[in-house]
C-alpha cells in the first residue's frame, strides 16, 4: 500500500474516532447544593465540569447575582482554588470582590485567586486557560453587559474545555438578556429582603438549543457558618428555605455524587 493511501486511511480513521467520541454523552459528577427540591430538578445537583450560567437582569441585582455564583463555584471547587475572573467594568459599575465579604459568607479567602481583566476579550483568554488547569476546582468569568464575544461557539468551546479537565466554569453576567449557549444551566438571580439571612430569587432553566435539564424557581437561604438548606417548598413555586446549622457555609459540605 502507497503512503499516500496509508496516511489518508489514518487520517479518515482518527476522523471516525472523533466523531464517535464527540457522541458520546458526558457523564459528569454531580454536587448536591444542599436545597433538596433544587437538587431533585438538577438531576442529583450541579454537574461539574460544565459550564453554568448567573445572570442578574438588572444592575441592582448584581451584588445579589455576584453572592449566588460565589455559591454555585465554591460548592464546585471542592476544596480546591477558585479563580475569578473579572472585567474592569464590572468593578467601577458595581464594586470590586471583597475578601472581606467572601469571609463572611464562609469561604476561605486563601483558596480565592482574583484576575482583573481590562475588556472582555482579555477575560475570556484568561478563563479558557484557567479552565485548562486541573489544578484549580473552579473558574468564574465575570463580565458585563451585551459581551458580543460570548455567542453559542465560544460558549461550546468553554464547555469542552471545561469537559475535559473537570474544571466547573461559572459565567456570571450582569446586565443583559440570557442568549443562546451550551451552558448546563443558566440561572437568573435577583435580590429579596433577607433578614437576618442572604437570600435569593432564582429561576433555573434550560440554555437554548440544549433540551431542558431543569426548570424552576425557589428562594435559598445562605447562613453561615451553616450546611445544608432545606426547602419549604418545591422549586417550581416562589418558596423559602431554612438552614440546619454546622461548621461549614453552605454549599462547602463533602460532595456526594450522582
Amino acid at each position: 500500500m502507497s503512503s499516500a493511501r496509508t496516511s489518508t486511511l489514518a487520517k479518515l480513521r482518527g476522523t471516525i474516532e472523533r466523531l464517535e467520541g464527540a457522541s458520546l454523552p458526558y457523564a459528569a459528577e454531580r454536587i448536591g447544593l444542599g436545597h433538596g427540591a433544587v437538587d431533585a430538578v438538577l438531576q442529583g445537583g450541579l454537574a461539574r465540569g460544565a459550564v453554568h450560567e448567573v445572570f442578574a437582569p438588572e444592575s441592582r441585582h448584581a451584588a445579589a447575582a455576584t453572592g449566588f455564583a460565589a455559591g454555585l463555584a465554591w460548592r464546585s471547587a471542592v476544596r480546591r482554588p477558585l479563580m475569578w475572573v473579572q472585567q474592569d467594568f464590572v468593578a467601577r459599575e458595581s464594586g470590586a470582590l471583597s475578601m472581606n465579604g467572601f469571609a463572611e459568607l464562609g469561604f476561605d479567602p486563601r483558596r480565592i485567586v482574583v484576575v482583573r481583566a481590562t475588556d472582555a476579550d482579555m477575560a475570556l483568554r484568561v478563563t479558557a486557560d484557567a479552565l485548562a488547569c486541573n489544578a484549580l476546582g473552579a473558574v468564574v468569568l465575570d463580565v458585563w453587559g451585551h459581551a458580543r464575544q460570548l455567542d453559542l461557539s465560544i460558549s461550546r468551546k468553554l464547555t469542552l474545555a471545561a469537559q475535559t479537565s473537570g474544571v466547573t466554569c461559572v459565567v456570571l453576567r450582569t446586565a443583559t438578556d440570557p442568549s443562546a449557549s451550551a451552558a448546563e444551566t443558566r440561572w437568573v438571580a435577583r435580590s429579596v429582603k433577607s433578614p437576618p439571612r442572604p437570600a435569593w430569587r432564582v429561576g433555573v432553566g434550560p440554555c437554548v438549543p440544549r433540551p431542558p435539564t431543569c426548570a424552576g424557581r425557589a428562594t435559598p437561604t445562605w447562613s453561615s457558618p451553616t450546611t445544608t438548606a432545606s426547602p419549604s417548598s418545591s422549586p417550581t413555586t416562589r418558596g423559602s428555605a431554612s438552614a440546619r446549622s454546622a461548621r461549614r457555609p453552605a454549599w462547602d459540605t463533602p460532595p456526594r455524587a450522582a
